[in-house]
């Protein structure tokens, strides 16, 4: 019998300016204490910021390209077997990777003290987009610990 509830997804929201479930799901996971307006200006401003010096004529593709190079592909899972505990490395799904992607952009440019957010956020977006930064270093480090693990891939189950 299963440990767990299903997991239902819920319909997705979509921001009032550019009508992208992306844009709203990290307005959502920028939001702190149910402040969505706050949110919404913050997340806007870093949009705007990050296209500052390109010609792109969508906006929105700094963005996704940002998020793109941040996802990662494996992870890995605690199995336990018998008494030890191994780290058995496993495909991340679609949802799940780049849920992870947003939130490692929006940790780091949290974690920049004494930038307003708006700014700290457009930059982690213009360096994950150039696939440098600490959402990209991050992923790597999932990535290495998947491939130092593989010898245990044969615990998934």
């Amino acid at each position: 019998m299963a440990r767990r509830k299903r997991v239902y997804t819920k319909p997705e929201k979509r921001d009032p300016k550019f009508d992208s479930p992306v844009v709203g799901r990290l307005i959502s996971k920028v939001m702190k204490d149910g402040k969505r307006s706050l949110s919404e200006r913050i997340v806007y401003a870093a949009i705007d910021r990050a296209n500052e010096g390109t010609d792109t004529i969508d906006p929105l593709e700094i963005l996704t390209r940002a998020i793109e190079n941040a996802k990662p592909r494996v992870e890995v899972k605690s199995r336990r077997v018998g008494g030890a505990t191994y780290q058995v490395p496993l495909e991340v799904d679609a949802a799940r990777s780049e849920s992870l992607g947003m939130r490692w952009i929006i940790n780091f440019a949290r974690a920049k003290k004494g930038t307003p957010m708006h700014v700290a956020l457009a930059n982690e977006i213009k360096d994950a987009a150039n696939n440098t930064g600490n959402s990209v270093r991050k992923r790597d480090d999932v990535h290495k610990m998947a491939q130092a693990n593989r010898a245990f891939a044969h615990f998934r189950f």
